[in-house]
């Protein structure tokens, strides 16, 4: 996913892979991608980490959840 994709809004946000990139959460977001790494380490944004390389993912419910708090 670009990050033009997310921009443009040219999918919904239910459209959105159940795992999601730093880059995909920190565009949803509008962060860094450094601060989603920060917040991971606080525990304010837990990821899942995947592969022998330990790539990390977001469950899309909890980075939604993070977006209604920020709105509220």
């Amino acid at each position: 996913m670009t990050k033009d994709v997310i921009s443009n809004k040219k999918i919904s946000l239910d459209d959105l892979p159940d795992l999601l990139t730093i880059r995909e959460v920190a565009e949803i977001l509008r962060v860094s991608p450094l601060t989603i790494k920060r917040w991971g380490k606080r525990g304010k944004l837990p990821a899942i980490r995947i592969n022998s390389r330990g790539d990390r993912r977001y469950k899309k419910n909890v980075v939604l959840k993070l977006l209604g708090e920020a709105v509220e």
